[in-house]
Formats: C-alpha cells, sequence, structure tokens
C-alpha cells in the first residue's frame, strides 16, 4: 500500500486513502473479482486508477457515455496519467496515436464503450494488447432491477469467457442487495469481493416540499447559490422548456437538457454548463451519469423522481467534491399519477418493479422522518447520525402542527368508526363535515368523528392521513385502498405515542434557517481571492480545451484561497495539487495570489510568524481528513456531527478534536462540553493534583468519559502554558 499511496500523492496529490479504497484496491491488485459500490464523491475512480499505474499492463474501463469518458481521460491526462478512449468521435489520426500508444505499451487506462468491448474483433485485438484487468463502470445498467438498465451491457458477459485469468471489477455509486447480486451474475465474477461503503452523503442537505407555487420554490434554491452551479430535473421535455424560458426571462444563465433536442444542441448546453457558461441546466432525467462536474452546489428536482434509486443518482451530481450542497425535492400527488401513467404505457416484465419503487419513493417524500436515515436504510444500512443535521426533518424546518396528538385521535378514530370501509378521500369528507348524499345516506353524518376537523382545508385532512400511513398508524389495502388501524395506530389512540403532523408547505410560516452544513463553502475562506481563482481557472481551462474542474476542483481552490502559499513548495501541499498538475499550473496561480494579496493587505495573514509557519508545517503533515475535521471543529461542530459528516467512528473524531485543541489552542471546551461538566473536571483535576486521568475519572465517580476529561484538561493547559495531557490509563 506505501507504493499506491506514493501514487496517490504523485499523481491526485492526496495525501491518503477514502473508507473503502484500500480494501478496493488490494481486489485488484489481486486479481479478485468485486462488485464496489461507493457513492458519488467517494472516491471511486480512484479505486482502479492508482492500481493501474501501479500494475504492468493496461487497464480496460468500460463506461457507458463518450462524454463521461472524456472527461474522466482529460482529467487524467492533466494529472500526468497515461490515458485515452476510443470511440466514434475520433478522427483516424486520432484513433491511430491510440493504436501507437497501445502498440507501444505506453498506456495505463484505456475506456471504451460496452458495445465496442464486446465485438469478436476487438476483443482480438485487446488479447494482444497486454490488459491487466477490467472495469465496467456503471455496472447497476447491467441488470434490470437497477434504475438505468441497458440492454447492451448484458453482453459484458463475453469478457469473462475471453479473459478467464483477468480480474474483473464492478463499480457503482447506488446499487441494492438484489441489484449487487444481479451484476454479479449478470457479469459471471467468480466469488467476487462485495465491497459496500456508505451510501449516506453527509455532505448533502435534503429537503422535501410539497410543491405549491414551483416557480418560486426553485428561485428560492437558486438565488441562495448566486453565481453557482446546479441541476434542475422535471418529468417532460415541455416542463424543461417552459421553467428554462421563465428562468432565462428572469435573468438567469441557465440552458435546456432532454432527449427531444438535437445532438449538437444537447451536447452545446452540456458543454456550456460543465465550461461555466451556464449555471443551471434544467433537464430530464437523460441529463447527468456523463456529468463528472465536481462543483454542483444544488440540485432541484421540481416534480418528484421514479425510484428512490434515481433520486439518490441524481441528488449525488451535487457536492462530488465533498464540499456543502442543498437537495430540494417539490413533489405532490400529481407526480405519483403521472408516473403510474407512464410505466403502465411502457408495459414490461420489470413494470410491477418500476411501480413498486414508484411508491418507496412517494413514501420517502411523505414520511417525517430523518431523509438521511430513510435513504440509507432503504439500501440496506444502519444509519448511526441522530440527529443528521442536515435535512429538513433533523433542523426542524418542518412546520409541526401543536395539536398533532388531537388531529390523530380524530383521524384515527374516524377510522376506526367506519370499520375498515372507506379510503382516504371518503375519510377526509367525514371529517371535514361534507354534506355530500353519499355520506348522509349512509348515517354517517351521526358519527362521534363527523366534522372533528370541520376548520381545516380538505386537501389539509388528506395530507395529514398520508402522513399517518406513512408513519405506520394506517395502512391501506385492496384495489380501493381501504384505510385500517394497524397496532401502532391503535397504540397512538390510547396516548401510548403522538404521532409528527406537518402541514402542507404552502401552509408553512418560515422559519429562520439555522447554521448548518449548508453554510455555503464560501463562508470561511476569501472570497475574492477564490473569484480571482476561478477566473484563471477558466482561461487556463480554455487554453487546454478541458472542462475547469479537470485543472482544479472547487475543493482545491477553496484551500488555495484559505492558506495562499507563496511558492511551489507551499503549492504541492495543497488539496489535490500532484507533481504534474504543480509544474503545469503553479506559477499562474502563485502570480493571482501574489497580486491580489499585495492588492488587498488585509488579506494578508500573519504566515511568516514562527506560530503560524509551526501551524501550517503540522497541518501539511495530516491528511485531508483531519484537515477538515479541524476546519469543522472551528465551526463549533460537535464530535457526533463532524463523526456523521466525515463517514467516521466517534473515538476517531475524539483524536481529531484533541489535535485541533492542541494545534489551534483552544482554551474554551464549552462548544464540545457543557460548562457544569467543565467546572467539575476541573474542580476534581485541583482536588486529585494527578499527573493520570484515571484518578479523576474515578474522582468523578466514572460520570465523566475520560475523552470528555481530555477535552477539558487539553484546553486549560493552553490557558496555563503547562506540558502535555498525561496518557489515559490502559487499565
Amino acid at each position: 500500500m506505501d507504493k499506491l499511496r506514493g501514487i496517490l500523492k504523485k499523481y491526485w496529490g492526496f495525501d491518503g486513502f477514502l473508507p473503502m479504497q484500500p480494501d478496493a484496491m488490494k481486489c485488484v491488485l489481486s486479481g479478485r473479482d468485486s462488485v464496489v459500490v461507493l457513492p458519488t464523491g467517494g472516491g471511486k475512480s480512484l479505486c482502479f486508477q492508482a492500481p493501474a499505474m501501479a500494475m504492468d499492463g493496461m487497464a480496460v474501463v468500460v463506461s457507458p457515455l463518450l462524454s463521461l469518458m472524456k472527461d474522466q481521460v482529460d482529467a487524467l491526462r492533466t494529472n500526468g496519467v497515461p490515458a485515452a478512449k476510443i470511440d466514434s468521435t475520433m478522427t483516424s489520426l486520432e484513433r491511430s496515436n491510440v493504436h501507437r500508444e497501445i502498440r507501444e505499451h505506453q498506456l495505463k487506462l484505456l475506456y471504451v464503450s460496452p458495445e465496442r468491448v464486446v465485438q469478436p474483433q476487438f476483443i482480438a485485438y485487446l488479447r494482444d494488447a497486454g490488459v491487466s484487468f477490467f472495469v465496467v463502470d456503471e455496472a447497476h445498467c447491467i441488470s434490470q432491477w437497477g434504475h438505468d438498465f441497458r440492454p447492451e451491457y448484458r453482453a459484458l458477459r463475453e469478457l469473462r469467457q475471453a479473459f478467464p485469468d483477468r480480474g474483473i471489477h464492478a463499480y457503482t455509486a447506488t446499487a441494492t442487495t438484489h441489484v449487487r447480486e444481479d451484476i454479479a451474475r449478470e457479469l459471471c465474477l467468480r466469488e467476487p469481493a462485495m465491497l459496500v461503503g456508505s451510501f449516506d452523503r453527509p455532505n448533502l442537505v435534503y429537503r422535501v416540499q410539497r410543491r405549491s407555487d414551483g416557480f418560486s420554490q426553485v428561485r428560492q434554491v437558486i438565488d441562495a447559490h448566486p453565481k453557482e452551479s446546479g441541476i434542475i430535473y422535471c418529468i417532460r421535455r415541455s416542463e424543461v422548456d417552459v421553467l428554462c424560458e421563465r428562468l432565462v426571462g428572469a435573468g438567469y444563465r441557465a440552458r435546456p437538457y432532454h432527449a427531444g433536442m438535437d445532438d449538437d444542441s444537447r451536447k452545446r448546453n452540456q458543454d456550456a454548463f460543465t465550461n461555466e457558461k451556464a449555471d443551471i441546466i434544467v433537464a430530464t432525467v437523460a441529463f447527468g451519469m456523463g456529468i463528472d462536474k465536481s462543483n454542483v452546489r444544488y440540485v432541484v428536482h421540481a416534480a418528484m423522481p421514479k425510484s428512490i434509486e434515481h433520486y439518490h443518482q441524481e441528488t449525488g451530481r451535487a457536492g462530488r467534491d465533498n464540499l456543502p450542497a442543498d437537495c430540494r425535492l417539490l413533489y405532490s400527488y400529481a407526480d405519483l399519477r403521472l408516473w403510474q401513467s407512464i410505466i403502465e404505457k411502457t408495459a414490461t416484465d420489470a413494470t410491477a418493479i418500476a411501480v413498486a419503487k414508484l411508491r418507496d419513493m412517494f413514501q420517502y417524500c411523505d414520511r417525517v422522518v430523518c431523509r438521511h436515515r430513510a435513504l440509507v436504510s432503504y439500501f440496506g444500512q444502519t444509519y448511526d447520525g441522530q440527529p443528521c443535521g442536515a435535512c429538513d426533518v433533523c433542523l426542524s424546518e418542518l412546520d409541526g402542527i401543536e395539536d398533532a396528538g388531537s388531529v390523530a385521535t380524530a383521524i384515527l378514530s374516524c377510522v376506526g368508526e367506519l370499520g375498515d370501509i372507506a379510503g382516504p378521500t371518503y375519510t377526509t369528507l367525514v371529517l371535514t363535515g361534507s354534506q355530500e348524499e353519499r355520506v348522509l345516506a349512509k348515517g354517517h353524518q351521526r358519527l362521534g368523528s363527523y366534522g372533528a376537523l370541520a376548520s381545516n382545508e380538505a386537501r389539509q385532512v388528506r395530507d395529514w392521513i398520508e402522513q399517518l400511513v406513512q408513519q405506520g398508524c394506517l395502512r391501506k389495502t385492496g384495489e380501493y385502498n381501504i384505510l385500517a388501524l394497524t397496532p401502532k395506530g391503535v397504540s397512538a389512540l390510547r396516548g401510548e405515542e403522538t404521532p409528527q403532523l406537518t402541514r402542507p408547505y404552502a401552509k408553512r410560516v418560515k422559519k429562520p434557517q439555522p447554521r448548518t452544513q449548508m453554510a455555503s463553502p464560501l463562508d470561511e475562506i476569501d472570497q475574492g481571492l477564490f473569484e480571482a481563482l476561478r477566473q484563471v481557472r477558466l482561461a487556463k481551462a480554455e487554453e487546454l480545451g478541458v472542462p475547469p474542474f479537470v485543472v482544479f476542483s472547487d475543493a482545491t481552490l477553496r484551500d488555495l484561497a484559505r492558506r495562499k502559499p507563496k511558492d511551489k513548495a507551499g503549492f504541492l501541499t495543497m488539496y489535490g495539487i500532484g507533481e504534474k498538475k504543480c509544474e503545469a499550473f503553479a506559477d499562474e496561480f502563485l502570480e493571482v495570489i501574489r497580486r491580489y494579496c499585495a492588492d488587498h493587505p488585509e488579506a494578508e495573514t500573519a504566515s511568516d510568524s514562527d506560530e503560524v509557519a509551526v501551524a501550517r508545517k503540522s497541518e501539511r503533515n495530516r491528511n485531508e481528513t483531519q484537515r477538515r475535521a479541524a476546519e469543522l471543529f472551528a465551526q463549533g461542530r460537535s464530535i457526533a456531527e463532524v463523526a456523521t459528516f466525515l463517514q467516521r467512528k466517534p473515538s476517531t473524531v475524539e483524536g481529531y478534536l484533541i489535535e485541533y485543541l492542541e494545534d489551534a489552542g483552544i482554551t474554551d471546551p464549552s462548544p464540545w462540553v457543557e460548562p457544569t461538566v467543565v467546572a467539575r473536571v476541573f474542580k476534581a483535576a485541583s482536588a486529585t493534583k494527578a499527573e493520570r486521568l484515571k484518578p479523576i475519572f474515578e474522582h468523578l465517580n466514572g460520570e465523566v468519559s475520560y475523552s470528555t476529561i481530555r477535552i477539558c484538561l487539553t484546553c486549560a493547559r493552553n490557558t496555563t502554558g503547562a506540558g502535555h495531557l498525561p496518557e489515559q490509563d490502559r487499565e
């Protein structure tokens, strides 16, 4: 792994591995087949790109879209990695050059389409090319249970027969257990390692709203991210055109994208978005898989997607640089009916699967539970973050009604009185005191629950019924969705628990937004310098004919704007900068930083002081995860929040906090420890005059953890200038 670590630093500028990367790389190096599921932004590509550089021969990567292949090859070549693609858009001269590189064994990675790689003549060609291993990217496309099934992927099973002694590795960002098993079976993998990372994207903030004034709701998200990149998804092409036209009319730099447009127009608009000539793409699901843009700051679904897999994949296009991003979903019952009609019109063997996935999606929208927990649970994983601090539910942004208990009781009582004979619509008529003939004819005006919610609009009452269904207090049965009480509903009727009920979005009162992970990624940096760096990045990208993010990601520009390196040695320590990029770009970017600091003396920090020099040296010696933890602690985030954000164990994050406290000289532990507990620890330390933590722990009767004691004493030593914190007892 030391060799891989050196490769990672030299070509990609990263100091360490992300979760699951070492295991995936070991599979590649050993030749063991694997199915790797990592969320977008989790470092999937590096799992096979870095080992390809460490092995003899050339890796072949099967990729579904031409634009995706181009962006990945451009990014690799910019990093100094010998990579190429073969596709139908290339000239004969370009193809000849690639074939020459293959013959001369100069390439380490070759990207091809699934249709090309299984052609008999191409397979014969690859047999003489020294293939080290195969990668099937976007592997969920091979499964009918996947959210983007592509029949041409089924032919990839021929790779096993043609290359029985070569490893085959399948990669995807979104796959349920069923899909993972299907991938392994269809590709004829042999005892593959199933490596599944966390499906959680802690840097994404999920919000779900009933659609009322859709255009205003979309603009609300855009206006929260001025001059930043975003994607807006619609169901129908006509909706894309109308919404895009309205946004352009309102002064936004928006472009449409859907399958009804000609190829040139689609490519032109996608390139405008990728190259930052447009801020917004309004699209159908036809847009996205081929996008490798790392700095998408928001994704808005103007209507409900047709499955949680689609939603997870589409929202995953935001925040690929692991900086905060906003995901907003606007939905209505009409979306459910529209998707049902679309699915029924295109009836196939997978229709029943599609309908089931659609209902799962609608349940996600209507449930009042942590969004991160709901998504992770759907993919069969356990979510430990409590609360997540990054969704509308956990941020208390939903406008819960104060009398939820009495409203729920009225609804549940009505269902019980009707005796399992009515669906949501008829139950709503009874609860709102309807004078319709069918209600009066059945004598239901004499029920105790008749008119119990008459002061509320019928739509709102219907919404509450659906919320109780999603919370498991009611269930729907049969063709007509007849309502029935569940054991949980009976328990709620007895007052043993109180369901959560919220008002429809249009009726909610706006609350001030708390400071959460949705803080702008520019909040903690010099925004003026960041913009100056963006401009030189754009100019450099245009010069090279590549997208700006291929030159540097926003995360790299952010690090440059924050730390302001003065020379190439410092430039090489920035996030995501390897040797090739340092050599190619350092002079121009350093000049921008020098010029900006000269024009803005206030931007200069005390970077020449001994204290800051020591701190920066210490920071350079840490990996990116520790640096990010320090940034989050500087914002006052709790250990639990940082652990969730970084996908690390709390015990590991506690160590990061101690390092941050020591390096930054923090003297106040109150953001992480209650003041009353701090006082108790200091009092116990004074009373015991102990050199070790155990006597203090025992003096406090074991009521305060070792980690809490350590945090308090670290801050105390920063105040007094005393020596190092004593080692924790091991017994």
